[in-house]
């Protein structure tokens, strides 16, 4: 089963998120105390793992603002919480299907909710009821006499109630009680719910705060594990019992060792296995090793490692050729490793998860933080659904910005001109109003960018990150349809303009990299294009504008775009009201002093009303890049845009060098 949808709604700061899609993995974007933990923890409450309980209490969870209303506001019907839609997976169908008939199910998906006060969750059953009562039916083969008695009911139950006002029913009506007693719940509804709810992962949530401790005391643990000796065993503690299972022993192994080569045979290897599996995914640092050692406490060891015998975790650098104790670590690094640790102990008992990460990689470095991204897409995501949240720029997956889902706690100004919240929002639009909870994206777009900058043999300098955005869509698409792409080869920088170009080929031309550039072009342009031409920084042939390739006076990328085309990307990335959506004409009718569209845009948004969202050059952009698949469309317009579109692609592929 694979979580489609959610919707959160009477939970902490969070009054009614909306509904928003979820991926196999979803990235929550927000600043501090948007409400992403609060997101987190409602969907964990859903179906928490034993290793992660959660519960929904009122008193605690509920908006406390809305608190005292709470009976006005939902009468004897308890809030719901959580409201999930899942797809079915074949086997489930499958089941359904042989149990009810081929034509049972009224749809491939079901929603699953939970509400203050429930021990389980609410399951909609997308079965058609009537339909499986006639299959049942049909499947017994009633003589026209026997049918005619049951008649055509609509539901089980009125299908029991039927059979049992039948003065002497046959054996084929009575074995069709006895068909419905051996359904789960004794019912088509009751037997679909229970096929569901056993595909229902369990949701384990991990914070940044689960850290392992670097040392037990072995001889009070076991008690202490009971309750029956000494302080609570901590959460720290149970994961490091955890790390050593990972790592193949136990503390009932190490305890049974009878001879030191024993128990140094399960230490060192012990040691080895989880060095291996941790080195994997930690490439800050390929000299460390984990080195598990059990030895008698100490008298002036701090209580109550000061006596018996103790498991300790350290960490040897073969750098520098020293050892230290797991906790003087950096905190990067424990919570790393902790989260490997517990993860694979959870999933040893327990499969079908679903993972619930709240800022992960919080303290780790930049770098680092790409590791833990790799490791969600390469080792969690083909498995497991995930989702996390962050306000690290570094945890964005630039490279899958459609799973982006921003969050934040939405403020208006009511009548009387006072700031009221209207709770956590959760959008799959990345253009949320607060720009502190874009920070993130941004910086994720303009890291990756920047670290592109080096790296990339062939660099294309263009205007800017939308210019960015449309040759990368357009490309794909055009190689969809067989026609020139994009070459490979390419690395596309955004210089910021002609003014620019100058600086950016001055920065790289110590990095013995290629440089092209394809710019926009304006009619007061052309001195600082002469210069530059006649300034030899770029090589003969590898300074083109938009203009000179399509054959126009003045361009801008968003000239490749037929009129049409661009229209309809404008009416769906700012949302515009029916009376304010463009058509072909009316943008091109905008502004007659230039041919440039992008400025026809400018001029359109100007007069339009002053509650509609403020034209830039970036939002279009995204949201094609969100939507590529109205480029399939085969009609005028999009013909011509792709046409255009090649054009330019050919032209940027021509200053590649030979060879």
């Amino acid at each position: 089963m694979r979580l489609k949808r959610a919707r959160i709604t009477n939970f902490r700061s969070v009054e009614d998120t909306g509904e928003f899609e979820l991926d196999r993995s979803t990235c929550l974007v927000g600043k501090n105390e948007a409400g992403k933990t609060a997101i987190l923890q409602a969907l964990a409450g859903l179906n928490p793992h034993p290793s992660t309980p959660m519960t929904f209490e009122k008193e605690r969870d509920y908006p406390r603002r809305f608190l005292a209303d709470y009976a006005e506001r939902h009468g004897d019907d308890e809030a719901v919480v959580v409201t999930t839609v899942w797809e079915l997976d074949e086997e489930q169908k499958a089941k359904i299907i042989e149990l009810f008939g081929e034509d049972c199910l009224s749809s491939d998906e079901t929603t699953i909710s939970k509400s203050y006060g429930m021990d389980g969750t609410s399951v909609v059953v997308p079965i058609d009821e009537q339909r499986a009562v006639a299959n049942l039916l049909s499947q017994e083969r009633l003589n026209a006499a026997e049918a005619s008695a049951i008649g055509q009911p609509a539901t089980a139950h009125r299908l029991r109630k039927v059979i049992a006002a039948i003065e002497t029913p046959t054996d084929k009506q009575q074995r069709i009680v006895t068909r419905l007693d051996e359904l789960k719940g004794k019912s088509i509804v009751g037997a679909v719910a229970a096929i569901i709810r056993a595909k229902l992962p369990k949701f384990m949530y991990f914070s940044h705060y689960d850290r392992m401790e670097g040392q037990i005391q072995l001889a009070t643990f076991s008690q202490r594990l009971a309750g029956q000796n000494g302080n609570p065993v901590m959460p720290g503690e149970r994961v490091f019992v955890d790390f050593l299972e990972y790592a193949g022993t136990s503390l009932d192994e190490i305890n049974a060792a009878t001879t030191y080569e024993g128990l140094n045979a399960q230490c060192e290897s012990a040691s080895n296995r989880i060095t291996e599996q941790l080195l994997e995914y930690w490439t800050q640092n390929p000299f460390l090793e984990i080195d598990v050692r059990v030895t008698k406490g100490e008298p002036n060891d701090p209580a109550p490692f000061n006596n018996g015998i103790v498991a300790r975790a350290r960490v040897r650098n073969n750098l520098h050729k020293v050892t230290v104790p797991f906790s003087e670590r950096s905190a990067g690094f424990i919570w790393f490793f902790s989260f490997l640790v517990k993860f694979a102990q959870v999933r040893k008992s327990c499969s079908n998860l679903f993972l619930l990460l709240d800022e992960p990689g919080l303290t780790l470095h930049g770098k680092a933080q790409a590791d833990l991204l790799r490791y969600f897409d390469e080792k969690l995501a083909p498995h497991h659904q995930v989702v996390f949240s962050t306000h690290s720029p570094f945890m964005v997956p630039s490279d899958d910005l459609q799973s982006v889902r921003t969050v934040e706690d939405r403020l208006v100004t009511t009548k009387q001109g006072r700031t009221a919240s209207e709770g956590t929002k959760v959008s799959g639009e990345s253009l949320a109003k607060d720009p502190d909870t874009l920070f993130p994206l941004q910086g994720a777009l303009g890291y990756d960018i920047t670290q592109t900058l080096f790296i990339g043999k062939n660099t294309l300098l263009v205007e800017g990150p939308s210019d960015i955005l449309y040759l990368q869509v357009l490309s794909s698409e055009l190689e969809r349809r067989g026609r020139t792409k994009l070459d490979l080869r390419w690395t596309l920088c955004p210089a910021g303009g002609i003014d620019k170009i100058r600086s950016f080929v001055g920065l790289f031309s110590s990095q013995n990299l290629h440089v092209a550039a394809m710019t926009d072009f304006a009619k007061g342009d052309g001195n600082k294009l002469k210069n530059l031409e006649q300034s030899g920084l770029l090589e003969n042939g590898r300074l083109k504008t938009f203009a000179s390739t399509l054959g126009v006076e003045e361009a801008d990328v968003e000239d490749i775009f037929a009129p049409a085309t661009y229209a309809a990307i404008l009416k769906s990335a700012f949302d515009l009201k029916k009376a304010e959506i463009p058509t072909a004409d009316s943008l091109l009718a905008a502004d007659d002093k230039t041919s440039r569209l992008v400025k026809k845009a400018e001029a359109y948004f100007r007069v339009l009303s002053p509650d509609t969202a403020e034209f830039d050059h970036f939002t279009p952009s995204m949201w094609l890049l969100r939507n590529p698949n109205m480029l399939e469309a085969e009609d005028a317009a999009t013909s011509e845009t792709l046409d255009r579109a090649e054009k330019v692609i050919t032209a940027i592929n021509e200053m590649l060098p030979d060879g």
